[in-house]
């Protein structure tokens, strides 16, 4: 069974805490590596890890220097749940697609075809300002240096 990655999951929460700040700031803000490693108790280097990745698909930009961090690059209502796993995941299938078993009936066929656009179908329905509303609205954060 097709499982998100502990990575998968960490992304979605930061772009989840930068499409927070982002509303919060009007976007002119970036927020500090170390806040965000401290916000979500990760180190440092396992973060970066993460935002090379993100920042790799255009999906976020980081800044160097005293006011540097990183943000957001296009609003959160742009961005899907699916944008962001696809970018940690890749393919977002619910069977995996290497084990090399071919044994398949057209019906099996047709229901893992089915049921694999039913998980993008969902993903891609989810925005990213949906996930910081429900969020924003239960804690209300925000932080900007």
């Amino acid at each position: 069974m097709f499982k998100i990655s502990t990575r998968g999951q960490y992304a979605l929460l930061i772009m989840e805490d930068l499409a927070e700040n982002t509303e919060e700031n009007d976007s002119e803000c970036f927020v500090p590596l170390r806040l965000l490693s401290h916000r979500r108790n990760l180190s440092t280097k396992y973060l970066e890890q993460i935002l090379a990745k993100l920042v790799a698909a255009n999906l976020v930009e980081g800044s160097r220097g005293i006011n540097g961090g990183y943000r957001l690059t296009r609003p959160a209502d742009k961005y899907t749940v699916g944008d962001i796993l696809r970018v940690m995941e890749g393919n977002i299938s619910p069977r995996n697609q290497n084990e090399g078993n071919t044994i398949e009936s057209p019906g099996t066929t047709e229901f893992w075809a089915g049921f694999a656009d039913v998980v993008n179908n969902y993903v891609d329905s989810v925005t990213l300002d949906k996930l910081a509303h429900k969020t924003h609205d239960f804690i209300g954060f925000e932080y900007c240096i």
